[in-house]
């Protein structure tokens, strides 16, 4: 048992586990905000321009439902598309904010790794393969004279 323990530690404290852990926190906390601006900035212009009715409550009905005053004898049959849309509109805010959120960390990483680029301090690891490089390329040169 100890020594499941001791393996869940070092499971628990790698630096991928803590980044994954942060991960996820920030995007509850991003998938909130979407859901308001969609709920509450998006939608609501959207519904204005439909002549008032809410996106949400959109809907198909392709059976409407038996009642008997308030109590329902047989459900009728709905397509919810209006859920639908308000979901597909979440979805797009989210991969267009991680598409640009990955192609800013991209667009810094290559400015990172370019050893040419003396305005960012290239990492310890890609100079010292840069100079492994160099070196290599100064022996074959010296072999082949």
């Amino acid at each position: 048992m100890a020594g499941l323990l001791q393996e869940f530690k070092k499971f628990a404290i790698k630096g991928n586990m803590v980044d994954l852990a942060i991960g996820v926190i920030i995007g509850a906390a991003f998938n909130k905000i979407v859901d308001a601006l969609v709920k509450k900035v998006i939608t609501p212009p959207l519904g204005y321009l439909t002549s008032g009715v809410d996106i949400a409550d959109m809907q198909l009905v392709l059976k409407e439902p038996v009642l008997e005053g308030e109590k329902v004898i047989e459900p009728g049959v709905v397509i919810g598309y209006g859920f639908f849309l308000e979901a597909l509109i979440d979805f797009l805010i989210v991969a267009i904010t991680i598409f640009a959120v990955v192609k800013i960390i991209n667009s810094l990483r290559d400015r990172a790794e370019d050893e040419t680029n003396k305005e960012v301090p290239t990492p310890k690891d890609i100079q010292l393969l840069a100079d492994i490089r160099d070196e290599m390329k100064g022996l074959r040169e010296e072999l082949g004279k």
